[in-house]
């Protein structure tokens, strides 16, 4: 009994911690849109220059996509080992592919382009939901997320054999990103994909987006394994995800599809969008930025019910049309905007300022109607864009109801009674989707109306879950197969296994409770009245859950987080300091700086490869330049154009005109530890230290 709750805590401090990111990715990305959407640029070319940078081109045509990745160009050297593809392809092509990466070769970046191309075009004639019969074949085998884990692939195979008229396969998305060979996994897929298109079916994830390719590894993996020809094949990528079906329909029976669904799904909607025009799907501001340029993509404008927080309008203003309600609309938008780029900051990790407090609606600039008008989107656009955020973003909930999905920050929570709604509507057995890890790798609910399987074993440490696949032959009857790709997992007995896990989610927890240090001692200090230095335990549980906003158990974590107290008294500042000994044993930076570096380097860094827009790895002057214009009109930095070029150059070390992460990382920590020296007496005299 006491293994497993150690394994549910640990399990819970996995998700927690994953779950918050992606919370930071929406929140980044809705962020920069903020930034463009009230960028006031000096001149057309500033604009132009900032947009290109910051955006991505939201389609191609077809004679401008085959010649930006023009595969001929390409050539294959002599001295190429890897194996080698022609098309039309064969099997013997596909199994080639996964002997050549079992011996850790890779794939020429001729025949990458090649097979991309070929991919795009296959996927484009296809429908947004395939519709699969097991009548072709003895079974149907489903898979649910990879995430670059592609032992898990080979051992797939392995157990229930390759993709063949007799063996079909549907894999459910989120392939890439997290592990280390997304795009081997990718290819292999795809060839077989290419060799098999009636036995072989892909549908859609949340991961096979630009946007969360930046901050999950996925950019950085192409751009390293293809150093000459990687911006290509990334353009190439980026299509093909747009062009991947959302959802599977076996036997008009069973639905796959990667998140699951709202009480707004509707498969005869689904099945009629333009599906390759949703390029971003991780943020409602994007769509906002479209609008207010003059442009109303279809598909991608911003929902209107509760997929994100913040962006469904308030009850008494969803509905009205009057010239006198506009005005106080206007008021409602301006005040949500500054919450939201005030969380937006605090996320980035800069200091609040004086000002920041003073704001009031008083000082707000009320939207004409006009301006109104041109933030309307049509009905049907919004429903279209929503439909498509909620089956790849959705998570299920044991209550009733529907409601936003806060922990994630996209996409929504589902109850068993829209489970039975979706499933009488469309006369359905059941459903399946991912998205989820789970310890077993599957897992049933709604009354195992909804079934979840999960393939990347290991997800978060070895030992911490099995990968799973689930096969259905003509009675629709599941049947499951669990593994472990990792041979360790196999050798080591329960109680190692979740010690194991259990030591690095605590690791990875201490990092996250450094990195917030001064929002800690904030907290701590609202519960220590008379300035002892200490606080009671729970004190200490609620003043941590008030800043991670993680929703653990923090009293039942108490004993592995905190070593030592006095008469039930906890030294908050000796615990802290206990933190901060332990991170800098890894990293020799000073506390301060470390601790600003630890809070936000995922940030910092998708922020740096949305900024290097070739995907070079490096910035040029001019881009950091007009970077840094962006943030000081909204973040209180003044810095002058001279000052931001002196920057530039006292932060390019290596003296080469660009700049490199690790210098990109440098001007922050200038920024901040200056920006915030200047508010250092303000601060000490609130009681919060500076961060």
């Amino acid at each position: 009994a006491r293994l497993e709750m150690r394994r549910r805590c640990t399990w819970r401090i996995f998700q927690s911690i994953e779950y918050s990111c992606e919370q930071d990715q929406i929140k980044l990305h809705n962020f920069f849109s903020y930034l463009m959407d009230h960028f006031t640029p000096s001149s057309s070319k500033e604009r132009d220059f900032i947009s290109r940078m910051l955006t991505e081109e939201e389609s191609y045509k077809d004679t401008e996509l085959e010649k930006l990745c023009d595969y001929e160009s390409v050539e294959v050297p002599d001295s190429y080992t890897g194996p080698h593809l022609s098309f039309p392809l064969l099997p013997d092509h596909a199994t080639a592919l996964l002997e050549a990466f079992k011996q850790k070769h890779q794939l020429h970046a001729h025949y990458v382009l090649k097979l991309l191309h070929e991919t795009r075009r296959h996927l484009m004639q296809l429908p947004n939901i395939n519709h699969v019969s097991t009548c072709y074949s003895e079974e149907i085998t489903v898979c649910g997320d990879l995430h670059g884990r592609l032992d898990d692939l080979f051992l797939i195979f392995y157990k229930n054999g390759l993709p063949s008229p007799e063996k079909s396969y549907v894999f459910n998305g989120d392939f890439v990103d997290r592990g280390k060979q997304s795009v081997e996994i990718l290819i292999i897929l795809f060839a077989f994909l290419l060799v098999y298109p009636k036995e072989v079916h892909l549908n859609r994830g949340n991961h096979e987006d630009h946007m969360v390719n930046l901050r999950y590894g996925f950019t950085k993996e192409v751009m390293q394994k293809y150093k000459v020809h990687g911006k290509k094949i990334l353009k190439m990528l980026q299509n093909v995800f747009c062009w991947l079906p959302l959802a599977t329909l076996i036997d008009q029976k069973v639905l796959i599809l990667h998140g699951g669904v709202s009480d707004m799904t509707d498969l005869e909607l689904l099945a009629k969008i333009q599906r390759h025009k949703v390029h971003l799907l991780c943020g409602p501001l994007e769509i906002q930025r479209h609008s207010i340029n003059g442009e109303s993509p279809v598909g991608v404008d911003p929902p209107r019910s509760s997929s994100f927080p913040g962006s469904c309008l308030p009850p008494g203003l969803a509905s009205t049309a009057s010239t006198a309600s506009r005005t106080e609309l206007s008021q409602w938008v301006w005040q949500t905007v500054q919450e939201e780029l005030e969380k937006c900051r605090r996320q980035v990790g800069f200091c609040e300022t004086p000002g920041d407090k003073e704001l009031t609606s008083a000082s707000s600039v009320t939207m004409t109607e006009s301006e109104l008008e041109s933030c309307e989107t049509s009905e049907s656009s919004q429903e279209e864009w929503k439909q498509i955020v909620d089956i790849l973003w959705s998570d299920p909930m044991p209550q009733e109801g529907c409601k936003m999905n806060t922990v994630r920050g996209g996409g929504c929570y589902f109850g068993p009674d829209v489970t039975e709604k979706i499933l009488q509507k469309h006369s359905l057995q059941f459903l399946i989707r991912s998205h989820e890890c789970k310890q077993e790798g599957y897992e049933f609910c709604h009354n195992r109306k909804v079934l979840t399987i999960f393939s990347a074993s290991n997800y978060y440490e070895i030992g911490s879950n099995r990968g799973a696949y689930v096969k259905l032959g003509p009675d629709l009857i599941p049947h499951f197969v669990q593994y472990q790709a990792n041979k360790t997992a196999h050798t080591l007995t329960m109680r190692q296994r979740i010690s194991r896990v259990e030591e690095s989610a605590f690791r990875a927890l201490r990092e996250k409770l450094f990195a917030h240090t001064s929002d800690l001692i904030c907290a701590f200090k609202g519960y220590d009245q008379d300035e002892t230095g200490t606080i009671t335990l729970s004190d200490w549980a609620t003043a941590v859950e008030s800043v991670l906003h993680l929703g653990l158990p923090w009293r039942m974590l108490r004993p592995q987080l905190v070593r030592s107290t006095a008469g039930g008294l906890l030294e908050y500042k000796s615990w802290l300091d206990d933190l901060a000994v332990e991170q800098r044993s890894k990293e020799h930076i000073q506390s301060s700086l470390l601790e600003t570096i630890y809070r936000n380097r995922s940030n910092l860094e998708t922020i740096f490869r949305i900024i290097d827009s070739d995907h070079s790895g490096l910035i040029s002057f001019e881009e950091f330049h007009q970077t840094w214009k962006l943030f000081s009109s909204h973040m209180n930095i003044e810095l002058t154009d001279d000052g931001i070029r002196d920057l530039a150059r006292s932060i390019d070390f290596n003296k080469d005109g660009n700049i490199d992460f690790n210098e990109f990382l440098e001007a922050f920590r200038l920024i901040e530890h200056t920006h915030c020296d200047d508010k250092a007496a303000e601060m000490a005299g609130s009681g919060c230290p500076n961060s």
